[in-house]
């Protein structure tokens, strides 16, 4: 299930470091996304809360996402970047995780690993000094 919120993103250009020369001192590439993720209207409640849970870290005080990108020379390229960024995170963390099956070990399975011990061991027995 994957929720394209890219209507509700926020976006701010900044100059970023890196190499570009002058374009770097010049142009504004880095771009900064940004989602209130309360105000978002796409998601339930119980979404939000799994949201806010998963990305504790990445949400600020005011519980907003922000996701930087300065990666290439160009603002669109950075932009595209940064959107599909915050989108497989926010998609990432709604993904309600599988719980595993328990399963039980073969007894063949358990009958060759002792089988496999018993001959590593007079293997290992057979090249002991007897002379002793």
């Amino acid at each position: 299930m994957i929720i394209d919120f890219s209507a509700e993103l926020c976006y701010q250009t900044a100059r970023s470091g890196g190499k570009g020369g002058q374009n770097v001192n010049k142009v504004e590439t880095m771009v900064e996304v940004r989602w209130a993720v309360a105000a978002s209207a796409l998601f339930d409640a119980e979404l939000k809360d799994r949201i806010r849970l998963r990305l504790a870290k990445q949400i600020n005080k005011e519980g907003i996402l922000l996701v930087k990108c300065s990666e290439t020379r160009s603002q669109l390229e950075n932009k595209a970047i940064a959107t599909s960024k915050i989108i497989a995170l926010v998609n990432k963390a709604i993904k309600v995780p599988t719980k595993r099956k328990v399963t039980k070990i073969p007894k063949a399975l358990i009958e060759k690993r002792l089988e496999n011990k018993k001959l590593n061991s007079e293997k290992k027995a057979n090249r002991r000094n007897d002379f002793e």
